[in-house]
């Protein structure tokens, strides 16, 4: 099930992003009211404090939108109209029906989602079709809001620590002229704090920007250039040709419309000539199938708890952990992985015989993860005495 538009903002995510937001921006305007405030006989002041207060309105729109709208999911049990499709396409057994093209299954939203660049955090749910120009709205409006908040910061540190160590003996009475508000120490504590968030925000969420804009502007997301590079590296017979890029103009089109609604119902999407709809979609199952021929049994030696930090497996283990937010999986011994990725300390596969739990529902799900190497060795048939094989019992 996945989650609700209001259930999305009880997270860690939205909590703080949305204290960031609250919180550059009172202290933006607090200081603002101190060092500039408003008053009819300078228009300047009310044109500034109206800019400056206008930015958080900005940006709660579109990251209040990109959470409520989410990123659009594909029908519980959806097939195509033509069934001959069907081969054409990957079967979530999660979703009980089969992906529709560009569309992926999130583990954290527990759905397949339709044109899946990743899942955020800091909305709680995935950036996807519907909800792609309201996070890119925000994340361009977040930096250049932080940015004006950050000059207004610093200026009033400047005014009330450089020039009071310079000039010890003046109290500066213009500095406080009209003031509207008081400032002490706390604020000037409470001003540098926020200072170093908003240059944090500039520069992570300046960052998320860039790569947004990459997205869109090859209309390709993060997970289908992973798509795209192997498909270009794999062993083939004909040129493979990306479906989605119409060219950077109309890639934009496609995510930036007046309406805010894009162009595709994300079903069926425009592609380029001599390309159909199922164009990668049919990449992807060839290289899903390369991977299972490249994939090696492992039978369990040492059971594992899942642990992120798994200190009884060796330091080694501990300190090489996968830089992934992909699941740790809980193994026992004699349960038997198919592994299909491998670094120096870990292992990455699929649970396809749980020993403990022979002939359960529960063995029956597919449970994918890392664990760690020393945990199994490669199974051997040879190894095991007849009728012993925990693989025997698997096929019976």
């Amino acid at each position: 099930m996945c989650f609700g538009p209001l259930k999305r903002l009880c997270h860690w995510g939205p909590f703080i992003a949305l204290f960031l937001i609250f919180y550059i921006t009172t202290m933006s305007v607090y200081c603002d009211l101190v060092y500039w405030p408003p008053t009819l006989d300078s228009y300047g002041s009310i044109v500034h404090f109206i800019i400056l207060s206008s930015w958080i309105f900005f940006i709660l729109f579109n990251y209040f939108n990109a959470v409520f709208r989410g990123p659009g999911f594909v029908p519980l049990g959806w097939k195509p109209e033509n069934l001959e499709d069907c081969k054409k396409l990957q079967f979530c057994e999660a979703c009980q029906g089969y992906k529709s093209p560009r569309s992926h299954h999130c583990r954290h939203c527990k759905r397949c989602v339709i044109k899946m660049d990743h899942h955020c955090p800091w909305i709680n749910t995935c950036c996807g079709h519907f909800n792609h120009s309201s996070f890119t709205y925000f994340l361009i409006f977040a930096p250049l809001g932080c940015m004006h908040g950050a000059t207004v910061l610093i200026l009033t540190v400047y005014h009330r620590v450089f020039k009071t160590l310079h000039y010890p003996k003046r109290r500066y009475p213009e500095l406080h002229q009209g003031a509207l508000v008081e400032y002490n120490i706390l604020h000037l504590i409470l001003t540098f704090l926020a200072i170093g968030f908003a240059i944090g925000v500039v520069i992570a969420v300046g960052f998320l920007f860039f790569i947004q804009i990459k997205v869109i502007i090859k209309n390709e997301t993060g997970i289908e250039s992973w798509i795209k590079a192997k498909a270009l590296y794999r062993k083939r017979e004909d040129e493979f040709v990306y479906p989605y890029h119409l060219g950077w103009k109309e890639n934009m089109k496609q995510v930036f419309t007046w309406s805010g609604k894009p162009k595709s119902d994300g079903i069926v999407w425009p592609v380029v000539e001599g390309c159909t709809q199922y164009t990668l979609t049919i990449e992807q199952l060839k290289q899903k199938e390369e991977k299972r021929l490249r994939a090696i049994e492992y039978i369990v030696t040492e059971d594992y708890s899942g642990s992120w930090l798994p200190i009884t497996k060796g330091c080694c283990t501990c300190i090489r952990v996968p830089l992934t937010d992909e699941p740790r999986i809980k193994i026992n011994v004699d349960d038997i992985i198919l592994v299909t990725r491998w670094k120096k300390y870990w292992m990455y596969g699929e649970r396809i015989y749980q020993a403990k739990k022979e002939n359960t529902e529960e063995s029956k799900k597919k449970v994918r993860g890392w664990f760690p190497l020393r945990c199994a060795i490669q199974y051997n048939v040879a190894d095991y005495p007849e009728g012993k094989s925990p693989v025997s019992k698997k096929d019976k």
